[in-house]
């Protein structure tokens, strides 16, 4: 049995509030539901209970970061506050997911936004062309390249190439406010799964939020965050450690590419990474209102060698135990 504790290869655990049973559903994330309420395809099992959900996004690997796809459920174990819990949810499936490009648009980006515009796009061509996909640019300001469209499909990536290369990078950098307009835009979205994709160097000199209130935030989402670190050596304002927090404790991976061909092939892999995943949900044991810890393990002998990526933990409702 092993699981993971780096951000590259190993990992911890997940959280979210969103019911989807059999998953065909496509649910607003960070909500409290109840199984009985989701809509089943006749070709899903069924799931009635009247708990909550806890749903992780989960990713496996062996240990040279090859990606693993297709195990059944009954490789895998989970535990909250390292108590196991009974699996309630589970697909290995290529579903598609809600996922939001968060781009880096001040003026510490102007030699690298050919990078950011040739990433975003091969990300785009490798995705489920079904996903929904949105973006954020910032400096000091957080304002929305698409216009108007709150999601286009991963399929379109010529919209999606448009709307970045009118990017003209210039300001200061306001990291955290982006990340908080973020992870409310991924609430609106349709898929269960959530994800998103930051391109940035990690530094905020203009946010009036803080690092604490976008941890705080998410820790309400089941959104894995993935980063991409985009600086030079003499970047004043780079914080890659802020890029590694934000993928670590989402069950996402931080990338610090060393060439502009090297952003194209992270952002692939970053595409790669969210459709080789798995779903896994179980019934909340409480809901006491706090911070509980997650872990999801492989349990089978023969696959001891793998490593398993997935959220730190997730914050419980409040309310009546169910």
């Amino acid at each position: 049995m092993r699981r993971s504790h780096e951000a590259a290869a190993p990992s911890r655990v997940v959280r979210g509030f969103v019911c989807a049973c059999g998953l065909a559903a496509a649910l607003a994330a960070g909500r409290t539901v109840r199984a009985q309420d989701a809509v089943q395809p006749p070709s899903q099992p069924s799931f009635r209970s009247s708990s909550s959900l806890v749903v992780l996004n989960t990713t496996v690997a062996e240990q040279d970061g090859r990606l693993v796809a297709g195990l059944p459920q009954d490789r895998f174990a989970v535990f909250d506050n390292d108590r196991p819990q009974p699996i309630a949810l589970f697909s290995n499936e290529d579903m598609p997911v809600t996922v939001g490009l968060v781009v880096d648009a001040s003026f510490s980006m102007r030699p690298k936004i050919g990078e950011v515009i040739g990433g975003a796009s091969r990300f785009a061509r490798v995705s489920n062309p079904d996903d929904e996909v949105f973006a954020i640019a910032f400096n000091e300001r957080v304002r929305d390249p698409l216009e108007g469209h709150a999601f286009v499909h991963a399929g379109d990536v010529s919209a999606l190439e448009q709307a970045l290369e009118a990017l003209v990078p210039d300001g200061e950098t306001g990291l955290y406010d982006a990340m908080l307009a973020a992870l409310d835009r991924l609430d609106t979205g349709s898929w269960p799964r959530k994800a998103l994709v930051v391109l940035s160097d990690g530094g905020d000199n203009a946010s009036a939020a803080t690092l604490n209130d976008v941890l705080a935030r998410a820790r309400r989402s089941n959104a894995a965050i993935y980063t991409i670190g985009l600086f030079d050596a003499d970047d004043r304002d780079r914080n890659p450690g802020v890029l590694k927090t934000l993928s670590e404790m989402t069950g996402g991976v931080r990338y610090l590419p060393a060439s502009p061909g090297i952003v194209i092939q992270d952002c692939e892999r970053i595409a790669r990474d969210i459709r080789s995943g798995y779903t896994i949900g179980f019934e909340a044991p409480s809901a006491d209102g706090a911070y509980h810890r997650l872990r999801v393990d492989i349990v089978n002998p023969r696959d001891a060698h793998m490593n398993v990526r997935t959220r730190a933990g997730y914050l419980a409702p409040i309310g009546a135990r169910p």
